[in-house]
């Protein structure tokens, strides 16, 4: 039997009286990718893609709520290292520069196409019209300020941005060096009162990794709540009476809410999820892959090998090879937008009704996903979403809200302590420590107790020395990034993420040794902060050792 209720300490919201409630939480993370020294560099593709298909639809989905005032509520992360990304102006004309580079590729296969297959010119005049009205969001509306776009949503509260540890690290791996892990909280929380202005209540714990313990840093930090893989919670103990229906109150105080599997298999299940309609648009068939190189130039390079340029005409088309995929149809996907929409509210609704009946107040179904899954990855994800939002508003029975409006509403949480677990693959961390990656570990463990014991002994630098500590923070900080342990596990980019993180690490080992042997050198430390612009109020003693 679990333990007695605990109050969060939440303040009442203004929510109505529904049967249940439904919160969609967006994990939106990229690794600081920037090379101003390249014109065409295939890992910063990762950015615009990005901004092209998922955030500015999403954007785009809000503005449209918005307008037709119907209610919505989402809950985001955004992690420091995208933010970073979002306010560089460099990345920023790059971006725009690839949005003009593929309406003008669009335009010119519209042309090309006009005398061909109707449905193939139709699908490529859709995908023209939909780059036209990205563009006049990203540059007319929004200024290419998609920070403050997001804001301006916070604002008016149908949206809650989160922030996450500064680089993505995966924690439970750190939890030896307490001081590492301090860091990658506390940084991240500064750099975004820093971008937004106020204090976040949340974090979205990288892979959702949780172990024992971190709940004291993360109080320490001011955060009130965060999300964890359905195992966390059910296998907690003692063992929750809801499971993951309702939030627990960790022993350490935090208040954790645990992915809903239902409603996440719907989505992301690759034989039952939505997105695998034959209808709907397919993903790997891309003009990067079929055009003239000479097309193309404005993305790649002559040399390099043919990649994907985001300028995609094919439907999925059921289980067949790329070249049996037929044109795209856009009404056609609109009308499953449409059906999937339906169902997906009905299967909530059915849900919380199954949920209600053995619970003493409405239960809270939390479905998480990574937000490139809407948009990039699945083409017409965000008008799916944008149809779910205004089908709950019709219906009244599910009402969506975020974290912080369910706590204020029903803040009597029970009290146990979660499981160690991960989400990903088996639950339990193999995709960040396996035999591909196991190697970097000893690796980060050295490099951070080297940081700590330099920000033990300079408690107090100044002058060219707090710069070359604050740099050999931010270099460690980017090596411990999650994602380059997943590249190696996903044996994709593998060269890209080894060089990162070996770069990373030897800046790192570069900038100790001067810093203890005082032989620093001035350009050395101001070419280390040009080249990776990230944490402007960077303080290294954030990895000093607290008293016990």
């Amino acid at each position: 039997m679990a333990e007695p209720a605990i109050s969060t300490g939440g303040e009442s919201a203004a929510l109505p009286d529904p049967r249940g409630f439904w919160g969609l939480v967006l994990h939106a993370h990229l690794p600081f990718v920037r090379h101003p020294q390249h014109e065409h560099f295939l890992e910063e593709d990762w950015f615009y893609e990005a901004v092209i298909e998922t955030y500015l639809p999403l954007l785009r989905m809000m503005d449209n709520l918005d307008r037709d005032r119907v209610r919505f509520r989402l809950t985001l992360t955004l992690s420091p290292p995208l933010l970073a990304m979002m306010q560089d102006s460099l990345l920023l004309t790059r971006c725009q520069r690839r949005l003009d580079g593929l309406l003008r590729l669009a335009s010119k296969e519209a042309r090309r196409t006009s005398s061909e297959d109707g449905a193939f010119h139709e699908a490529t005049l859709a995908a023209e019209r939909d780059l036209s009205a990205l563009k006049e969001l990203f540059v007319a509306t929004h200024r290419r300020d998609l920070v403050g776009a997001f804001s301006r949503h916070r604002a008016t509260g149908s949206i809650e941005i989160l922030t996450c540890a500064a680089t993505h690290a995966f924690l439970p791996l750190m939890s030896h060096t307490e001081e590492a892990v301090r860091a990658q909280i506390q940084v991240a929380v500064a750099d975004f009162e820093r971008i937004f202005g106020y204090h976040a209540e949340g974090i979205w714990l990288p892979e959702c990794g949780y172990f024992e313990g971190i709940e004291t840093l993360l109080v320490e930090a001011g955060l009130r709540y965060s999300f964890l893989e359905a195992h966390g919670v059910t296998d907690a103990s003692p063992s929750p009476s809801f499971g993951v229906m309702a939030p627990i109150l960790s022993t350490g105080g935090i208040a954790f809410f645990g992915r809903d599997l239902e409603s996440s298999r719907q989505v992301w299940s690759s034989e039952a999820g939505y997105p695998g309609d034959p209808d709907y648009r397919e993903f790997y068939k891309d003009a990067g892959y079929e055009l003239p190189i000479e097309d193309l130039l404005e993305f790649m390079n002559p040399d390099e090998p043919r990649r994907p340029v985001g300028l995609k005409r094919h439907r999925v088309s059921g289980k067949v090879a790329l070249h049996h995929k037929q044109p795209y149809v856009r009404d056609w996907a609109l009308g499953r937008v449409a059906a999937h929409a339906a169902h997906f509210a009905n299967e909530r609704a059915q849900q919380t009704e199954r949920a209600r009946s053995v619970m003493p107040h409405p239960p809270f179904i939390v479905s998480p996903y990574d937000a490139e899954l809407f948009g990039h990855w699945w083409y017409e994800g965000p008008q799916f979403l944008e149809q779910v939002f205004r089908n709950l508003a019709d219906r009244g029975d599910v009402v969506a809200a975020t974290p912080p409006e369910y706590l204020g509403r029903f803040d009597e949480c029970e009290l146990t302590t979660p499981h160690l677990s991960t989400w990903g693959e088996e639950g339990y961390a193999s995709v960040w420590l396996n035999e591909a990656n196991d190697w970097i570990y000893p690796h980060y463990d050295a490099a951070a107790r080297r940081m700590i014991r330099l920000a033990n002994r300079f408690p107090e630098a100044g002058g060219l020395l707090t710069r070359a500590l604050n740099q050999a923070a931010r270099e460690l900080m980017l090596a411990q990034s999650s994602d380059w342990a997943f590249i190696m596990r996903s044996g994709t980019m593998v060269q890209y993420a080894t060089e990162r993180l070996i770069g990373h690490l030897q800046c790192f080992a570069d900038l100790a040794s001067g810093i203890e042997e005082g032989t620093l050198d001035e350009e050395r430390v101001a070419s280390a902060e040009a080249e990776w612009p990230i944490f402007p109020a960077m303080d290294y003693r954030v990895f000093a050792s607290r008293p016990r």
